[in-house]
C-alpha cells in the first residue's frame, strides 16, 4: 500500500472499509515489518509522553532559560477553572494544555513533535481536551494519533512542515489540519469529513509567515499553537455539520507549497522579518545574544 494524495487516502478508505488511522496503522505495519501490537505499543508511549509534558505544564510558573516564556499555561488554566472563559470547555481546556506542552518544549522538556517542536502543543491540546470533556480513551487518542499521522504523512510527502522551508504556515498550518480531521475521526466522522477538515484548517492559516524572535520558539510560536486549536475544533465542526471545502484537499495542500516557495526568505524562520524585527523583538535579541567586548 503507498498513499500518495487525499484522493488516494479516501479511495483506500472506503476499499478498505477502514478509518484514516487504521490506514495508517496498515501502513506502517507494512514499512516498517513490525506488528500491530508492537507499533501500537510504541504510539501510546509517545501518547504518554504528551500527557506528561502536560500535566508538567499546567502546574509549571518557571520561565524559559531565554525568560521571554513560561507560565502562560497556568495563567490559563486558573483562569479556565474560574467558570471565565469564553470560549467553553473544549477550547479553553485545549488552550491550557497547547500552551502547556509549548511552554515545556521552551524549558527543554521532553515533547512529541507533531509534525515538528514548533508545533508541537496543537495536537495534545486537543487530544487531551476530548479526553476530559468527553472522557475518550486513551485506546482512541492513541488511535488519533495514527490519523494525525496519515495526515501529515500526505501533507509531508506533498508540501511542508517545516517553517525554514515554508513559513509557519507549514508548521502550526500543518498540525492545525492534523488536529482537525483528527477530532472529526475521533467524533465518528468519515474519512471524507475528516479530509474536509483538514483542508479548512489548512486554508484558514495560509500565507502564515515564520518570524520567531530571537530565532527561538517562543514568540510568537506558543500562542500560535493556542489559536491553532481553536481552529482545528472550528474546523471540524464545521466539517461534522456538513460544510464542504470548495478547494479539494490536495489542492489546498498543493496551494500552501507554492505560497511557501513564493515566501521570502526573511518570512521562513530567519528572524529577519514579522515581528522578529519589530523594535521590541530586536531588543530581545540583543539582550540575549548581544555581548559587549
Amino acid at each position: 500500500m503507498e498513499i500518495g494524495s487525499m484522493r488516494e487516502l479516501l479511495e483506500a478508505c472506503e476499499s478498505e472499509k477502514k478509518t484514516i488511522g487504521e490506514i495508517m496503522l496498515t501502513l506502517e505495519t507494512e514499512k516498517s515489518g513490525r506488528d500491530q501490537e508492537t507499533i501500537i505499543a510504541m504510539m501510546e508511549e509517545r501518547l504518554i509522553k504528551m500527557k506528561e509534558a502536560v500535566d508538567s505544564g499546567i502546574k509549571d510558573n518557571s520561565s524559559a532559560p531565554s525568560g521571554i516564556s513560561g507560565g502562560d499555561a497556568v495563567k490559563m488554566y486558573d483562569y479556565m477553572n474560574q467558570g471565565k472563559a469564553l470560549s467553553g470547555s473544549y477550547i479553553s481546556n485545549a488552550m491550557s494544555f497547547s500552551l502547556a506542552t509549548s511552554e515545556n518544549n521552551a524549558r527543554m522538556g521532553v515533547i512529541v513533535a507533531t509534525p515538528t517542536a514548533g508545533a508541537a502543543g496543537i495536537l495534545p491540546g486537543v487530544l487531551f481536551s476530548l479526553h476530559k470533556n468527553d472522557g475518550t480513551p486513551y485506546k482512541d487518542l492513541v488511535m488519533g494519533l495514527f490519523t494525525a499521522s496519515m495526515l501529515g504523512y500526505v501533507i509531508a510527502n506533498r508540501s511542508f512542515i517545516s517553517g525554514a522551508a515554508g513559513g509557519c504556515q507549514a508548521e502550526v498550518g500543518s498540525a492545525t489540519a492534523m488536529a482537525a480531521g483528527t477530532i472529526v475521526e475521533l467524533k465518528g466522522g468519515t474519512p471524507q469529513q475528516a479530509v474536509t477538515a483538514t483542508a479548512i484548517a489548512m486554508k484558514s492559516l495560509l500565507g502564515l509567515v515564520c518570524d520567531p524572535v530571537a530565532g527561538l520558539v517562543e514568540v510568537p510560536c506558543i500562542k500560535r499553537n493556542v489559536i491553532g486549536t481553536s481552529i482545528a475544533f472550528s474546523a471540524a465542526d464545521m466539517s461534522l455539520a456538513g460544510i464542504e471545502s470548495r478547494i479539494p484537499c490536495d489542492e489546498v495542500i498543493e496551494a500552501m507549497y507554492r505560497v511557501g516557495k513564493d515566501m521570502p526568505r526573511t518570512l521562513r524562520e530567519t528572524a529577519l522579518g514579522g515581528l522578529a524585527t519589530t523594535e521590541t523583538g530586536k531588543q530581545v535579541k540583543e539582550r540575549l545574544f548581544c555581548r559587549k567586548s
